[in-house]
């Protein structure tokens, strides 16, 4: 792919860096040749990205002539967004006070070179906030006082970057390029480019290593060329045709992030926002299954703690849940009205809405992967020993887990199977896992779940490689579909 470098005039950019062709920004506008050029990778370093102004353009061109901009238009956008720059999210509020805690101003500027500053103590702010507002280079504004707060962005124009500072520059510019993304590929080139968001730190996550490593074989096999991200690939996006999040998802949570952003820029995506939205909260999923005819547990969703109530309604023991828990965690049993009471009073200084449901108790809960409408692998999650979940968390922090055994959807029973996909179906059309309980000719769903665990030996035990096949099949001829091959 070709990288290049617009600017405004050719002496706005002293740099010499291997492979990366410097642009004056008038020529990309008007020149044909530019308009019919495919494989292009454009970095828009020209003086203003004002609106209507000549950077402002290049940009929005670059998007119509299916180059890949950087910064993109939305991003231009977003650090123009006062409500948006200043709406930062917890995690990254967290890292600001704890990069700003020495400095004594009332005021604060930081310059992001591709993501790097010169002061080694706010790198990994700087790397944040590159991630959140990928552009090459900008100034964070910070107004302090009983707490910093993040006051504006604005992008840097290479003229307005001090001397000083040229070597810094030119080390980040160097290393940013030196990249593998930003090198030459030979002319073998994959059709698509396929992002796999993964945390390689995460202890529960969906897959283990082998079954990414089995995702990025099954990628390849179909057309995709494909890259494993992390969060800290925020800027990166429009890079890609689709994004595959293999990562725990959450709302107040960059996996969300991801998500929204690259289905607002036209990527393919799973988990999509809308699916990691309807399940990750189960008072949603609750009323929502409810309203489908779906059977589910005896619930009741509630403000307030009750012991009279809920023993008439539900009956002791019950289960309380967070209505973002996920994978057994948020999620607790209370044998009678005291531990109600205790638990409900610590879950609701959380949340103003939990989730109080009847006690189901089995040796295993049925755990059937769909997507896009159809049953994928079917799998039954045994109880970790000597526990009423599927996963206890040991003393010591780590956990445990019960067996998974794998089963044939077609010896599975037909009820179950139903209940599953009328499930998924009231979600979404991406993958799902949708946990079951059966009790009889009784079968009730206790859960839908966006981005299931798929990990090497258990889910995929009976499919082998052709279940990350399927998926990635799935996700090129969406893909292609949304780019009109074929029509």
């Amino acid at each position: 792919m070709r990288t290049i470098v617009v600017v405004s005039r050719p002496s706005d950019w002293p740099l010499e860096i291997p492979g990366v062709e410097v642009v004056r920004a008038r020529d990309y506008l008007t020149d044909p040749a530019w308009v019919a050029e495919r494989g292009v990778r454009m970095f828009n370093l020209t003086r203003s990205y004002r609106y209507q102004s000549e950077g402002y353009y290049v940009s929005l061109l670059a998007a119509a002539r299916r180059h890949r901009p950087f910064p993109d238009l939305m991003t231009i956008l977003d650090m123009k967004s006062r409500s948006l720059v200043r709406n930062v999210d917890d995690e990254l509020d967290d890292l600001i006070q704890k990069s700003l805690q020495d400095i004594r101003s009332e005021r604060f500027e930081l310059s992001v070179y591709f993501g790097n500053n010169l002061a080694k103590r706010h790198q990994r702010l700087a790397r944040s906030l590159f991630a959140r507002f990928p552009a090459p280079l900008f100034r964070a504004v910070f107004q302090g006082g009983e707490r910093w707060h993040l006051t504006s962005l604005a992008p840097i124009a290479l003229r307005e970057v001090p001397k000083s500072h040229w070597e810094a520059l030119q080390e980040a510019a160097v290393e940013h390029f030196a990249r593998r993304r930003y090198r030459t590929r030979s002319r073998k080139e994959s059709r698509y480019d396929l992002a796999i968001l993964h945390d390689p730190e995460e202890e529960l996550a969906p897959s283990d290593p082998k079954a990414l490593e089995r995702f990025r074989t099954a990628a390849e096999s179909v057309g995709f060329g494909v890259e494993m991200i992390t969060r800290d690939d925020f800027g990166r996006l429009g890079e890609f045709d689709a994004l595959f999040i293999r990562e725990t998802t959450a709302i107040n949570h960059h996996t969300f992030r991801f998500a929204h952003r690259a289905e607002a820029e036209g990527l393919v995506v799973i988990d999509d926002p809308q699916s990691i939205l309807r399940c990750t909260n189960k008072v949603y999923q609750t009323e929502a299954l409810a309203l489908a005819g779906v059977a589910v547990p005896k619930t009741w969703i509630t403000d307030r703690v009750d012991a009279d109530e809920v023993a008439e309604r539900i009956g002791f023991p019950c289960v309380l849940k967070l209505p973002d828990s996920a994978f057994s965690q948020g999620v607790v049993k209370c044998a009678d009205a005291a531990e109600l009471e205790e638990v409900g009073a610590r879950i609701l200084g959380q949340t103003e809405l939990l989730l109080v449901q009847e006690f189901t108790p089995s040796e295993f809960d049925w755990r059937v992967g769909v997507f896009a409408g159809e049953v994928l692998y079917v799998c039954r999650y045994l109880m970790a020993r000597g526990h009423w979940q599927i996963v206890k968390k040991n003393d010591s922090g780590g956990f445990r887990y019960g067996r998974t055994e794998p089963v044939d959807p077609a010896e599975a029973p037909a009820a179950v199977l139903k209940a599953a996909l009328r499930a998924a179906v009231t979600i979404g059309d991406g993958l799902y896992g949708v946990d079951l309980k059966q009790f009889g000719r009784r079968v009730v769903v206790i859960e839908v779940n966006d981005n299931p665990n798929i990990d090497a030996g258990c889910e995929d035990a009976l499919l082998k490689q052709e279940l990350y096949r399927r998926i990635m099949a799935g996700m090129l001829a969406r893909v292609e579909q949304k780019k009109g091959v074929g029509r």
